[in-house]
């Protein structure tokens, strides 16, 4: 019996935003895309699984919504082609894991490609959405992913926003709405090719994240900030809950190969990757 494997994503936009309660408060969005990097389960007997990682666990790319997703697939599924479902099942396994989590990773893992999402209460609204060409090709050769190989633990960050964000604090709703909004101008700006809102709402994603906690931006700010500075990095963002793991770094286009090489003098691991079109498959 043949295995299958699911995607990991890269959350370009909107991450924070898919978790309960703000998707019940307010609704959230987000905007992602998977790449060649993935999660592939074998079926090993018993009920077991056996699993294989492109890339280490803990490294903000959503590797346990697609293990769970190549897993729910590895178990037996009536259709593989029902995505919601195993989406939903996968987001449903870690939740009783006690991983807190918003649903984004498993259903970009299902569904692979680019994607824009809605997440309004328990629900999932997934968004007719295609970047331009040309923008899919401009982002490709000048956003680097790197792994920081700072450790983090996606739960502490969010208990640290969510606790606030229960007690009110006005700072962590407002970063939410931030980021919400910045998720709107960067769908706009992929659709239309408008380079400078990509870099704009990257920023603006950046200040709500600030927002929520500067402890999720800590840990690269000695690495990225200055190539900030320099101009080098035109924006860059934490991914998955950030405090360690990978970061995206969108380059100034003269400046890619200085950025792999300051990134590399660093002992940052750079992720040469590609778009993955197919989302979960057998293989």
């Amino acid at each position: 019996m043949g295995g299958y494997r699911a995607p990991l994503r890269v959350d370009l936009a909107g991450g924070w935003t898919d978790l309960a309660p703000y998707t019940h408060d307010h609704g959230g969005e987000v905007v992602n895309f998977t790449i060649d990097k993935w999660v592939t389960a074998t079926p090993a007997g018993d009920g077991n699984v056996d699993f294989q990682f492109d890339v280490a666990a803990g490294s903000g790319l959503g590797t346990s919504g697609a293990l769970n997703v190549a897993k729910i697939a590895a178990l037996g599924v009536d259709d593989l082609t029902d995505l919601d479902t195993i989406a939903e099942s996968a987001f449903e396994i870690e939740n009783k894991e006690g991983n807190r989590c918003g649903r984004q990773d498993q259903w970009a893992s299902a569904y692979g490609g680019f994607n824009r999402f809605l997440f309004i209460g328990d629900g999932v609204e997934h968004l007719p959405f295609e970047p331009a060409p040309s923008a899919r090709k401009w982002l490709h050769k000048h956003l680097i992913i790197a792994h920081s190989g700072i450790q983090h633990k996606s739960g502490d960050m969010q208990e640290l926003v969510w606790s606030r964000y229960n007690a009110g604090d006005r700072a962590v709703i407002n970063g939410l709405h931030t980021i919400r909004l910045a998720t709107k101008k960067m769908a706009d700006a992929l659709q239309r090719d408008q380079r400078q809102l990509v870099v704009d709402a990257l920023n603006e994603i950046c200040e709500g994240v600030n927002s929520l906690d500067p402890s999720i931006h800590q840990p690269f700010r000695s690495t990225i900030d200055p190539m900030i500075t320099d101009g080098s990095v035109m924006a860059w963002k934490a991914l998955g809950a950030g405090g360690g793991g990978c970061a995206a770094l969108l380059c100034n286009p003269m400046a890619v190969k200085f950025v792999r090489s300051r990134l590399s003098e660093q002992d940052w691991q750079i992720i040469d990757w590609k778009y993955d079109n197919s989302g979960l498959v057998a293989i």
